[in-house]
């Protein structure tokens, strides 16, 4: 079993073939997907793929591009649209200097407005951090000293010292098809060091497909691919990797473990 734990099935790139490729991540193994939020204003597109696939999961949050877009949606907003049974993360948010789609101060308002709802609900923020390592490790550090909160850097491209940082905060790591490009060797030697129970696994898809697939679309059964490159990295089998990223991955979202009836073996792994 392995989970893609970042996803986005609501964009058009599946809209004409969400069976298929839901049926396509069951075969290659991948029997869990969260959908993940960019826009609080669309949470209804993300609530009906979740119930209508057992398979998937969905958070709720606005991206760093939509921040601006989204400048005012209040915490208790966010906490009681997770109040879903199937919403199991606050997010995606966070930062993002590398395209700038909205003014730096209201990415950091809303990243801020995003830990607080995660710090009240319990569940964890999935977090988008690109080009703004400085920023990010300082707003983690300080939020999380004002109380802790569970969270997931998601599709990993940072730096040693900000992934660093996320483990010793009590955060946990996501690798995407980044990690399989040849570029990515300094990606690759983090996900190389970091503790194994901390790792996920996940697509972003559509965006990043791993090789053979580089420049098409990606979708969630290419995070086997995503997997078998994490094993290779590490030197150990590709079923460990599985195992323990699917473990890691129901002891952080504790609520779909709930869902699922598995949060003993979760919480013992």
């Amino acid at each position: 079993m392995i989970v893609d734990s970042h996803c986005h099935l609501d964009f058009p790139d599946f809209a004409d073939e969400i069976d298929a490729v839901i049926a396509r991540a069951h075969a290659a193994g991948v029997t869990r997907m969260v959908t993940i939020s960019t826009f609080v204003s669309r949470v209804e597109r993300y609530r009906v793929l979740a119930e209508r696939f057992p398979s998937v999961f969905f958070t709720v949050g606005t991206h760093p591009h939509n921040a601006g877009q989204e400048p005012d949606v209040p915490a208790e907003r966010l906490v009681d649209l997770a109040r879903h049974p199937r919403c199991i993360g606050i997010g995606e948010a966070g930062l993002d200097y590398f395209y700038d789609k909205s003014p730096r101060d209201v990415q950091a308002r809303v990243f801020r407005t995003h830990i607080a709802a995660a710090r009240e609900t319990g569940l964890p923020l999935v977090i988008h951090a690109r080009a703004a390592d400085e920023d990010m490790a300082a707003i983690l550090t300080e939020e999380m000293g004002k109380g802790a909160f569970k969270a997931v850097l998601h599709c990993f491209s940072s730096g040693e010292a900000l992934a660093r940082l996320g483990i010793e905060l009590g955060l946990y790591v996501s690798f995407s098809g980044i990690l399989t490009f040849k570029t990515s060797d300094a990606i690759r030697q983090i996900a190389r060091e970091l503790p194994l129970d901390r790792l996920l696994v996940e697509t972003d898809a559509p965006y990043l497909a791993p090789p053979p697939h580089r420049g098409k679309r990606c979708e969630p059964a290419y995070t086997a691919l995503t997997a078998a490159i994490l094993a290779h990295a590490r030197g150990i089998p590709p079923e460990t990797v599985a195992e323990a990223t699917t473990a890691n991955f129901y002891r952080l979202f504790d609520k779909a473990a709930a869902c699922d009836g598995v949060a003993a073996r979760a919480g013992a792994a």
